[in-house]
C-alpha cells in the first residue's frame, strides 16, 4: 500500500499538453434519482457538471466514458465519445477518473503511471494512471498490475444528497475557472447596482432589467449568455446563472445557487443547484436543494431546509433503505428528474423525491419518495408509463428539446424497475416492433 493523500482541491493546472482521459462511472454507491438519466460525471455538482469541472481542471482530452451496461445506450445519445469502448494498445499513458469524484482533488495529479488512487473508506478506486494498452486490459476482464496509493478522505458521490458535501468547493472552483473565460464588468449596465468587490460578470448577450441589484460581497456572480434577469431582481453571490435562463421579477437569489441552462426561477433560492431545463417559476422559498431536469414547482410551493431542532438530518436513500445520517444541518430537498408539485406543496427537510414523481396532495411531502409516485389525498399510485411519457414529450417539445429513443428507453426501464409493471402498451415514443424482427 502506498503513500496517504489528503483532498486538497487543484485551484488550476497549467499543463503542457492535454491529458488522454477517460472516465468511468461504476454502480457503488446509491445515487438515484441523480444520475437516473445520466450518468454520474453528467451530474451538475456546482456551476458546472463534475465532466466540465474534471476536463478543466486537468487539462483533460477526453477519448470515451465507461458506464454500467444499463447505460451504454442513453450515454451514447447524449455523447459524442466512444462509450465502453477500449482504446487501441499503445504506451500512451490514459488517465481514468471515476464520475463521482466531483472535485479535482491533489491525488489525481500526484498518480503516476501505474498508481490507483482508493477512496480508504469505500476501498473504491478514485482515478488511476495506466497505458492505453492496460486500459484495455482493465475493460476486457483483465488484471493489469497497480499500485494502490489511499485517500483518506470522502471524496466521491455515494448518495442522492452528497452534492449538498461538494456543493460549495465546486461551486467556489467553477466560478472562479468562469471568471478566468469571462470580462468582469468595470461598470454598472444602466438601472443596475452592483455591490461588493469579489466579481461580475456578465455576458455580452445577457439582458438585466432595471432595479436589478447584484450583490457580490460575499461571492463572485456569473451571468451567462441569453441570461434574463428581469426588473427588481436581487442576486447575492456566489451564484452562477447558466445560459438561457431566466430569473423573474423580484426574485431574491441567495448565496451558493447554480443554476443550469434554461431554467425559471422566481420567489426565494438559495444554496440550491437546478441541474438545467426546470421551473420555479412562482412565489415560494427553496434552499439548499437539487432540482433535476423538467421539474416543476407550483406556485407558492415551499421547502425546509433547516429541522426545528437545529439536528444533523437523517435520510433514506430510497425507500427501503436504512435511516443514515447525512452529516449536514441545513439540507432541503433532492428533486429527481420530472417531478412535479400542485401549488401550495410543502416540502420537508431532506425529502428524497424520486424520478417522475407528481405530488398533489394537501399533507407536506416527506422522507424518501418512489420514483414515478402519483399523490393525491385519495392515496398514492403509480404515475401510468404512457401518460407519464407523453406528458415528459409535451414538456420538452416546448423547449425544443426532442426526446430520443434511448431516453424513451430509458424512462421505460425506470418505470418498470419502480413499479413492477409492464412496459407491454402503446407509448408515445416507443419504438415499433416489427414482426419477425429479431433485433
Amino acid at each position: 500500500m502506498g503513500c496517504r493523500f489528503g483532498c486538497g482541491v487543484i485551484p488550476s493546472l497549467d499543463m503542457a499538453n492535454s491529458v488522454k482521459s477517460i472516465l468511468f462511472n461504476d454502480a457503488h454507491g446509491s445515487l438515484g434519482p441523480l444520475d437516473d438519466l445520466r450518468p454520474a460525471h453528467a451530474i451538475r455538482t456546482g456551476a458546472l457538471t463534475t465532466a466540465e469541472r474534471l476536463t478543466a481542471a486537468f487539462d483533460l482530452e477526453p477519448i470515451g466514458i465507461v458506464v454500467p451496461n444499463e447505460m451504454i445506450e442513453l450515454a451514447k445519445d447524449q455523447t459524442g465519445l466512444p462509450v465502453n469502448e477500449p482504446p487501441e494498445e499503445s504506451d500512451d499513458e490514459v488517465l481514468m477518473i471515476n464520475g463521482r469524484c466531483a472535485l479535482p482533488i491533489e491525488a489525481i495529479e500526484h498518480l503516476e503511471l501505474g498508481e490507483v488512487a482508493i477512496e480508504k473508506e469505500t476501498s473504491d478506486m478514485i482515478a488511476m494512471r495506466l497505458t492505453a494498452r492496460d486500459v484495455k486490459s482493465l475493460l476486457t476482464g483483465g488484471n493489469p498490475e497497480m499500485r494502490s496509493v489511499e485517500v483518506d478522505d470522502h471524496v466521491l458521490l455515494r448518495r442522492p444528497w452528497d452534492w449538498r458535501t461538494f456543493r460549495d468547493r465546486c461551486l467556489e472552483f467553477d466560478l472562479n475557472h468562469v471568471m478566468h473565460t469571462m470580462l468582469k464588468v468595470d461598470q454598472a449596465p444602466a438601472g443596475v447596482t452592483i455591490v461588493g468587490q469579489m466579481g461580475v460578470a456578465i455576458h455580452p448577450e445577457a439582458e438585466i432589467g432595471p432595479g436589478v441589484v447584484l450583490d457580490s460581497t460575499r461571492g463572485a456572480i456569473v451571468i451567462e449568455e441569453n441570461v434574463v434577469i428581469r426588473p427588481g431582481a436581487i442576486v447575492v453571490g456566489p451564484v452562477y446563472i447558466g445560459p438561457g435562463s431566466t430569473v423573474l421579477e423580484h426574485a431574491l437569489v441567495k448565496g451558493a445557487t447554480a443554476i443550469g441552462p434554461v431554467c425559471k426561477v422566481a420567489g426565494e433560492v438559495g444554496g440550491t443547484i437546478f441541474q438545467g431545463y426546470a421551473n420555479k417559476a412562482h412565489a415560494g422559498h427553496l434552499g439548499d436543494s437539487w432540482v433535476g431536469e423538467w421539474v416543476n414547482l407550483g406556485a407558492d410551493t415551499t421547502n425546509s431546509n433547516l429541522l426545528n431542532t437545529y439536528e444533523e438530518v437523517v435520510c433514506r436513500a430510497t425507500s427501503s433503505a436504512k435511516r443514515e445520517k447525512t452529516g449536514h444541518q441545513f439540507l432541503g430537498a433532492t428533486l429527481g428528474d420530472h417531478t412535479k408539485t400542485a401549488i401550495g406543496t410543502r416540502i420537508m427537510t431532506g425529502a428524497v423525491v424520486g424520478t417522475g414523481v407528481m405530488y398533489a396532495a394537501s399533507s407536506a411531502m416527506n422522507g424518501t419518495l418512489d420514483p414515478f409516485a402519483w399523490v393525491t389525498d385519495a392515496g398514492t399510485r403509480s404515475y401510468r408509463l404512457g401518460k407519464f411519457v407523453e406528458v415528459a414529450m409535451s414538456v420538452m417539445e416546448r423547449r425544443g428539446v426532442i426526446q430520443s429513443q434511448a431516453y424513451a428507453r430509458r424512462l421505460t426501464v425506470l418505470h418498470e424497475r419502480a413499479t413492477g409493471e409492464s412496459s407491454g402498451m402503446n407509448w408515445p415514443g416507443k419504438p415499433v416492433t416489427i414482426q419477425g424482427d429479431e433485433g
